[in-house]
C-alpha cells in the first residue's frame, strides 16, 4: 500500500513527495528530527519529542516551521491515513533549499525550512521477543562531533557502529569515549549494579532521551535507586545486569558485552520491570 506522507503544507502519496536537491539536509546534513512511537493509534510521549524539536531548533538557529504548532494534529492525521496501530511517525526539519549550495547559512527571512512526516508501520512493536530474550553489543570508538545533544541527521557513524555490531555478530553497539560508555547508536545505555541503576548523566556528550527521561522517572518514583554517572566498559561487563532504551524500543536487556556475558547472561528482572512500567504508564499518558 502506497503511504500518505507529509511535506510542507500537503499530505501526498510517497510516490508523489518530491524535496529538491539543493535542500540543506540533502548537502549539508543541516537538518533535525524526532521518531515517535504509536501504540494502538495514539502517540507516545509526544509533547517530550515536541520539546525536545524546539531546542535541537533553537540550538542550531534554525527556523520553525510554519507548521509548528500544527504537529500534533499533522501526527494524529497520518496515524488516521495510514491506519497505524503500532508503528513510528518520523519528522525531520530542515534550513530549506535556498537555491544554490553554500556553506554560510540561508536569510530565514527568505528561505522557509522543509518538513517531512511519514509513517512506518511496525506491527508488534510492544511485544519485541527481544525483550525476552536480550540483545548482545560490542564497544567501539566514539568519533562523533561534540553536540551528541542536539538530533541531527548526521547518523553515518550510528549507521557504521550498527554494521560494525552486524558483522561481529552482535545487535548494536556502545560507543565509549576516554574509557567510558557515551551511549548506543539509537539509544541510551544503563548498567544494574546492586539494585542501583546507573545511567550517564546529562551532557553534550550524549542526546537527551525522551524514553530516558520518563523511564528514570518513573524508576525513582518505584523507590528504584538512580545514579547519574559515566561507567566503564569493564564496570558494565561486571554488572548484574544492563539494558538500553529509546523512543522505538522502549526497554531492553542487553545480555552481553564484547563477547562477555552480563550477570547469568539472560534479561535482568529491573529492565523487565522497567519495561512494564513504561509501557502502562505511556499508554495513560498516549495522545
Amino acid at each position: 500500500m502506497t503511504r500518505t506522507v507529509y511535506l510542507n503544507g500537503d499530505f501526498l502519496p510517497e510516490t508523489e513527495a518530491k524535496v529538491s536537491i539543493f535542500d540543506r539536509a540533502f548537502l549539508m546534513a543541516d537538518g533535525v528530527y524526532e521518531v515517535t512511537s504509536v501504540l494502538g493509534g495514539k502517540l507516545i510521549d509526544f509533547d517530550g519529542h515536541l520539546k525536545r524539536l524546539e531546542r535541537s531548533l533553537n540550538e542550531l538557529d534554525m527556523k520553525k516551521p510554519a507548521a509548528f504548532d500544527d504537529l500534533l494534529s499533522i501526527h494524529r492525521k497520518l496515524v488516521e491515513l495510514n491506519d497505524i496501530d503500532e508503528g513510528l511517525i518520523y519528522l525531520q526539519v530542515t534550513r530549506g533549499a535556498p537555491g544554490d549550495r553554500d556553506f554560510v547559512f540561508p536569510d530565514p527571512e527568505t528561505t522557509e525550512p522543509t518538513l517531512v512526516l511519514f509513517t512506518q508501520a511496525k506491527p508488534g512493536l510492544s511485544n519485541n521477543p527481544t525483550a525476552k530474550t536480550g540483545i548482545k553489543v560490542i564497544s567501539i570508538e566514539d568519533v562523533r562531533w561534540g553536540r551528541r545533544d542536539i538530533k541531527t541527521v548526521q547518523l553515518l557513524y550510528p549507521s557504521m557502529g550498527k554494521m560494525m555490531a552486524k558483522k561481529a555478530g552482535a545487535d548494536d553497539a556502545w560507543m565509549v569515549e576516554d574509557g567510558f560508555v557515551t551511549e548506543g547508536t539509537s539509544n541510551n545505555a544503563y548498567i544494574v549494579k546492586d539494585g542501583k541503576i546507573i545511567t550517564r548523566n546529562l551532557s553534550t556528550d550524549i542526546l537527551h532521551g525522551i524514553t530516558r527521561a520518563a523511564v528514570l522517572k518513573f524508576a525513582r518514583e518505584a523507590q528504584m535507586t538512580v545514579e547519574e554517572r559515566p561507567f566503564t566498559v569493564e564496570e558494565a561487563k561486571e554488572a548484574d545486569e544492563a539494558f538500553f532504551t529509546s523512543a522505538s524500543a522502549f526497554v531492553l536487556p542487553v545480555v552481553e558485552i564484547d563477547g562477555a556475558k552480563v550477570g547469568d547472561g539472560t534479561p535482568g528482572s529491573v529492565a523487565g520491570r522497567l519495561r512494564e512500567i513504561y509501557l502502562e504508564e505511556s499508554l495513560k499518558a498516549a495522545v
